[in-house]
């Protein structure tokens, strides 16, 4: 397994070490990255038992020597980044609630302030310490919306697209990568249990005309899946039944569906 792992793996690493080198971050920094990780996932993700998390084992594990454990504790990253997830949420209840959309599903204008149905009442229901004239600010500055004659907010995307390099776009690169290498990863190590979904359709020497017209099918059906699963999500949280809008025992669960589409010239000369 160890062996057979390596190769498949530093492909998998191959577009991330393009992107630290392109951003400035040498091997050296990586390497005490990678360090600190092998040390806080073999103690928290591995030895369930805090008893279990000595010195001795963790070294044994990870190879790591004990001198350089005792001055490392790296703090577990939190998920919670209700700012850079609310602009996509607000999106996201514009898109798949019915008071927000039209019977065609299409997005409805919405009046800048007034009853529930506007674009105040939305921001409030989504995010309540945020300004929604602040928000819409910033959105019209973005080119997500645009106001009619009327005074009316169009919504002029289907999703929310962060800013290149902005630190939005880093939290969902981050987010994104790491659920679906998390359930990859689950779907190797796990027996006997049902797999996550791991799918994808693939196709090669490919005529840049069929590449093209695959691309754009992709796109068409990737956006109508994410609409109709993001209704069906907004339509249990917004179920009466407590067995379906609450926790249960007090217990939450985060489920993430995600697409990709990637095309690229082959080459038989260049690694992928």
């Amino acid at each position: 397994m160890q062996n057979r792992l390596l190769e498949p793996f530093a492909r998998l690493l191959r577009p991330l070490v393009r992107l630290l080198i392109s951003s400035g971050v040498t091997f050296p920094l990586l390497v005490d990255l990678l360090r600190e990780l092998y040390v806080d996932v073999a103690r928290h993700d591995l030895l369930s038992d805090p008893k279990m998390r000595t010195d001795r084992r963790v070294s044994r594990m990870t190879g790591v020597h004990r001198k350089n454990l005792r001055r490392q504790r790296l703090a577990g990253a939190s998920e919670a980044a209700a700012p850079l997830t609310a602009s996509a949420q607000i999106v996201a209840h514009w898109l798949g609630l019915p008071t927000y959309t039209d019977t065609s599903g299409h997005p409805r204008p919405l009046p800048c302030s007034g009853d529930a149905a506007s674009f105040e009442g939305l921001v409030a229901m989504v995010a309540r310490d945020l300004r929604p004239h602040a928000v819409l600010e910033e959105w019209v500055r973005q080119g997500l919306v645009t106001l009619d004659a009327e005074g009316r907010v169009h919504l002029q995307v289907m999703a929310f697209l962060p800013g290149h390099g902005s630190e939005a776009q880093l939290f969902y690169f981050a987010r994104n990568l790491h659920d679906h290498a998390a359930a990859a990863v689950a779907n190797v190590l796990a027996s006997g249990i049902p797999p996550f979904l791991d799918r994808s359709v693939h196709y090669d020497r490919l005529g840049a005309r069929a590449a093209a017209a695959l691309v754009a099918e992709g796109r068409k059906a990737a956006q109508q899946m994410l609409l109709e699963v993001n209704r069906k999500a907004l339509a249990l949280l917004e179920a009466d039944d407590p067995a379906v809008a609450a926790p249960e025992q007090g217990v939450t669960r985060r489920v993430n569906l995600g697409v990709y589409l990637f095309v690229q010239d082959e080459n038989a000369d260049a690694p992928g």
